[in-house]
């Protein structure tokens, strides 16, 4: 592990940073205090500042030389609406909100980077600094992009990174083309004729009608579809009925949709309305169909990923990075970004929670999980990465 020394020794008060940051967790919109630190600390390195973009989002800037060429580096802030069970010092102060996703880790990395490039300034050109606020479902990156990001902040590409539980702690893994999934969601109602339990024929049964449907839109992704296209259909909630003895108005069907390209999206959501309505017709039912595209596939550009492939291997070593990762069905609004601009996404190691302090929740250390938290050995990791990537793009020519 090739790691710069300055940020080494930095990470006692990078683990302060983000330690702070955990405590005191905030979701999407809200991450007025987390911002706060973060302006704080940009303004205290003499970094100069926008804030604004995405409501609560801040963007240091870095410039030196006279060259045109600039980088964004972006992170993400906000938390997650979950309960910590964690009782460690650090743990969440803010009952229902937990930094379950370790967006606390990655502020902490960038401004790490921030520290040591407002220091050291090996680079011609500008570098960017994109602290992002609402990823978990708010769509942050594209409000940043609506209020101007990219128009106040003329970048050539832009590279984001997230810590991932299971791979070997100071890891890199990424890959060229599809990283991760779109995110969709769907409710469907089906609107029968309620009738007597005893006395089926007298309504129009809406349960056996989304029963229909949903086994019916399985052959979507085993029939409709290319074999070698991934996609995931998943229906994770029916909502019907009120009591044993009647057969309800309604029933719903609600869910979420995963595809790593559009095309595949437009089929499976096409397939899945005809198949409802007509499914529907046939029993003399009605059904109104709600379909809500989130977040698109996040696509990493080939030319981006190939030369963050070479940072990684020049901080981490060639044995520490994975250059064809499997890609994965969550997903991330970084990749809003990615349809603009060229760039890349990467995953950083977490470990497998060993990390973790006393006081630790017994559940794993998996993203999402009440018994997560960020490890902190990947701190000076994550800097010098943005460092050597920022330095490499803008090198002194």
């Amino acid at each position: 592990m090739k790691l710069l020394d300055p940020i080494t020794e930095f990470r006692s008060q990078l683990q302060q940073i983000r330690r702070e940051i955990h405590a005191y967790p905030e979701l999407c919109f809200e991450e007025q205090r987390t911002s706060d630190v973060i302006a704080q600390k940009l303004t205290e390195w003499g970094i100069p500042i926008l804030r604004g973009m995405g409501v609560t989002g801040v963007v240091g800037v870095i410039k030196n030389g006279s060259g045109k060429r600039a980088i964004g580096l972006r992170a993400d802030m906000d938390a997650l609406p979950v309960q910590e069970i964690n009782t460690f010092p650090h743990a969440s102060k803010n009952a229902g909100k937990m930094h379950a996703c370790g967006h606390d880790g990655h502020v902490a990395m960038l401004l790490g980077a921030a520290h040591y490039l407002s220091q050291h300034r090996n680079f011609d050109g500008t570098v960017y600094l994109i602290f992002q606020p609402a990823e978990e479902g708010g769509g942050g990156a594209k409000k940043m992009m609506d209020d101007g990001l990219f128009s106040q902040c003329p970048m050539d590409a832009v590279f984001g990174m997230h810590n991932w539980p299971g791979l070997a702690a100071g890891s890199f893994s990424t890959t060229v083309g599809p990283m991760m999934a779109s995110s969709n969601e769907f409710e469907v109602v089906v609107r029968g004729k309620g009738s007597h339990a005893a006395q089926p024929h007298k309504g129009v049964d809406p349960i056996m009608v989304a029963i229909q449907i949903a086994q019916s839109w399985q052959t979507i992704v085993t029939r409709n579809k290319s074999p070698i296209d991934a996609a995931v259909l998943s229906i994770t909630q029916i909502h019907a009925g009120t009591a044993t003895n009647i057969i309800p108005d309604e029933a719903t069907l609600i869910g979420t949709v995963r595809t790593f390209t559009t095309e595949v999206l437009d089929l499976v959501e096409q397939r899945m309305q005809t198949i409802a309505e007509h499914t529907a017709t046939a029993f003399d039912a009605e059904v109104d169909f709600r379909f809500k595209r989130n977040y698109p596939p996040l696509i990493n550009h080939a030319k981006e990923t190939a030369f963050a492939i070479e940072v990684m291997k020049s901080v981490a070593g060639a044995d520490m990075v994975n250059a064809a990762a499997e890609p994965t069905m969550g997903a991330e609004d970084f990749a809003f970004m990615l349809q603009e601009k060229p760039g890349c996404y990467v995953f950083i190691g977490n470990g497998e929670g060993d990390h973790r302090d006393g006081g630790h929740g017994l559940g794993p250390c998996n993203l999402h999980n009440p018994s997560y938290d960020f490890n902190d050995r990947l701190l000076p990791i994550g800097a010098t990465f943005w460092v050597r990537l920022a330095e490499s793009y803008l090198r002194n020519t």
